[in-house]
């Protein structure tokens, strides 16, 4: 059994798509990615139902915890939706972190992928709020 997945939601499927492959390359097989991108015609947006399902996807695949990543703030009005449409004992598995979406999927891939639980999954992935992107000096 998985302890961890991550579930990535953008407004764009490309930009989770390509997110997906790059935290499987840094995590491996080992951590279910599920995505939520754009609008079921193409355009850039968010949609609840490909939220809803995108979580399904890893609760059903044996995950003990789904840690969903936004890329803006007004997915978060999707995920609400989502989250209503799951059963409570889905939604008490599921965190949803402040996290910049890039750094904080692939800070969180790396302890999910070493079997780390959810609280330090969490942590990683919220650690990336204050990372430098820039050496100082």
């Amino acid at each position: 059994m998985r302890l961890v997945s991550l579930v990535l939601v953008s407004h764009s499927a490309t930009l989770v798509d390509g997110l997906r492959a790059m935290v499987a390359q840094v995590a491996g097989d080992d951590v279910a990615v599920a995505v939520a991108g754009g609008t079921d015609d193409g355009r850039l947006g968010t949609s609840a139902p490909r939220i809803t399902a995108a979580i399904r996807s890893v609760l059903d695949a044996g995950a003990s915890h789904a840690l969903v990543l936004l890329d803006l703030g007004s997915a978060a009005l999707s995920l609400e939706l989502a989250l209503e449409d799951l059963p409570e004992a889905d939604r008490a598995r599921v965190r949803v972190s402040e996290a910049p979406l890039v750094e904080g999927a692939v800070l969180a891939a790396v302890q999910a992928s070493v079997g780390a639980d959810i609280d330090t999954v969490v942590a990683a992935a919220e650690s990336a709020a204050s990372m430098p992107k820039m050496p100082r000096g």
